[in-house]
């Protein structure tokens, strides 16, 4: 799934293809649950607009449309938002990365899962929103309204100091993975970067939340602006179907060291690492190095 870092680079990456841009044409699938705002509204509310600015709350995307309405737009577990230029594997079924060599691989041709298609007055390259299991979102807000999945959010990730996270984890019961994972109090972490944040500021994910001290929120505050900001740097993690708007890879999965090694080496002290499950997400983390 998509997290901060992931959707902070589809939205820097996205940006030169809308801003200022007017859109000519609309294209969607049907009706189902991917559309909070029903398709039809979605079409009529975007052709012949500029979009003049796109924001990111937590794991969201915010494109704001000249008149004041604002499409909210969540990539779930496997959405992809990029250019009708980009070519990558990532973006062809399964079946097809099996045909061809990677140096064979087509460019995109919009699919069934292609759900929304932005084409431009400019005639330049389309933006394209392709999620193939349907648990990414699409809405609609008219100028002033709100949405509680806006307004719910808590304080973004990038932003967390020690103190604010001290303060959220005060009588919490709740494991402090948790804690992270919530996004009512940080908006954007998701399982990999809990899993690398504490493992670098040596939190054990069970602990109970009103368990860790104050000067370990402020490692953990540390170490989670250190793994989101150098994934951001590197494009992201590209574990599974996350592919930047220009079809590049992230490579921040090279750098994980704990997320999804179970069993391996740790790198800090070599002892295996372990792997669990804490509020039915999987979860990794060291014996040794964290407490």
């Amino acid at each position: 799934m998509p997290e901060l870092p992931e959707v902070e680079v589809t939205r820097r990456r996205i940006a030169p293809l809308l801003l200022g841009r007017r859109i000519r044409q609309v294209s969607t699938t049907g009706a189902s649950y991917f559309f909070l705002t029903p398709p039809a509204a979605l079409r009529r509310a975007l052709r012949g607009r500029r979009v003049t600015a796109l924001a990111r709350r937590g794991k969201y995307l915010v494109l704001e449309l000249e008149g004041g309405d604002r499409i909210v737009i969540h990539l779930g577990m496997t959405g992809q938002l990029f250019s009708s230029a980009a070519s990558s594997p990532r973006l062809l079924s399964a079946t097809a990365r099996a045909a061809l060599a990677p140096e064979e691989q087509p460019g995109f041709r919009p699919d069934q899962h292609t759900h929304l298609r932005l084409r431009f007055e400019d005639g330049g390259p389309e933006v394209l929103l392709r999620d193939v299991r349907k648990f990414g979102k699409v809405l609609l807000l008219r100028p002033g309204e709100s949405h509680a999945r806006l307004d719910h959010l808590g304080e973004d990730a990038l932003a967390v100091s020690g103190a604010s996270l001290f303060r959220a984890a005060r009588g919490r019961r709740v494991a402090i993975k948790n804690l992270l994972l919530d996004q009512r109090v940080l908006a954007g972490v998701g399982n990999i970067y809990a899993d690398e944040a504490l493992f670098l500021s040596g939190v054990r994910p069970s602990r109970r939340a009103s368990r860790v001290t104050r000067r370990e929120c402020e490692a953990l505050a540390r170490s989670l602006s250190r793994v989101l900001e150098r994934s951001i740097e590197t494009g992201g993690s590209s574990i599974s179907d996350f592919v930047a708007p220009d079809g590049r890879d992230g490579s921040y999965q090279t750098e994980r060291r704990v997320y999804a090694r179970g069993g391996e080496p740790c790198p800090a002290c070599g002892a295996a690492i372990a792997r669990t499950r804490i509020g039915q997400r999987s979860t990794h983390y060291c014996r040794n190095c964290q407490r």
